[in-house]
This record gives C-alpha cells, sequence and structure tokens, in this order.
C-alpha cells in the first residue's frame, strides 16, 4: 500500500485521471506527464495528504479488528455450534473484539 501521505497519492485523490511521476518530497520533484491540466497547486496537494492522514489515523480501528477477527470460516463454525448448542460463543466474540478496538466517536 502507497503511504497516504504519499504525494502521488494525494494528487490522485485530487483528479483520478493525473498523470504524474513523482521523484522526491516537493513539489519541483512531480513530473505533470499530462501537464497538470487542473493545476493542481502544491497547497492543495499538503491539504489533501493531510485530509487523508487524517481519515487513515481514524480508521486504526476498522485495521486492528480486522486483524483480531477470527477467520471467516472459524466464524461460520461459531454461528453453527452456537444455533446447535444454545451459545453464544459468536457474538461474544464479536463483542469483545469491539470492546477492545472501540470505533473513534462511538457506534459499532
Amino acid at each position: 500500500m502507497i503511504g497516504v501521505d504519499d504525494i502521488s497519492t494525494a494528487i490522485l485523490a485530487l483528479d483520478g485521471n493525473a498523470q504524474v511521476a513523482v521523484r522526491g518530497e516537493t513539489f519541483d520533484d512531480i513530473e505533470w506527464i499530462d501537464k497538470n491540466p487542473n493545476n493542481i497547486t502544491w497547497e492543495q496537494i499538503q491539504a489533501k495528504q493531510a485530509e487523508l492522514k487524517t481519515a487513515y489515523d481514524n480508521n486504526k480501528y476498522q485495521r486492528d479488528r480486522a486483524k483480531a477477527y477470527k477467520s471467516l470460516k472459524e466464524q461460520l463454525d461459531m454461528q453453527y455450534h452456537d444455533s446447535v448448542n444454545g451459545t453464544t460463543t459468536w457474538k461474544d466474540h464479536i463483542a469483545e473484539v469491539k470492546s477492545a478496538y472501540p470505533k473513534i466517536g462511538g457506534g459499532e
């Protein structure tokens, strides 16, 4: 995955059709293969980088939950056994993961 603070990621978020080659960390290091038809500025790129980083940081709980959840095969097995045995193993597992990695701003 390209980093969310990557210049090319920010440019493509601003213009999905942009054609660029980024060779460094400054505006002068950007080669606009398509001649920058939308006149994207360095300030716009930096603002988009900050926006993408905030969104990425705010969704850390999702990445943590994805690692903590058991595989779908295991979850389906839990659900089957819960239905047969009248247990709540699967619901307990989901609740445990959600509790361990709460969503920022509340909610599920």
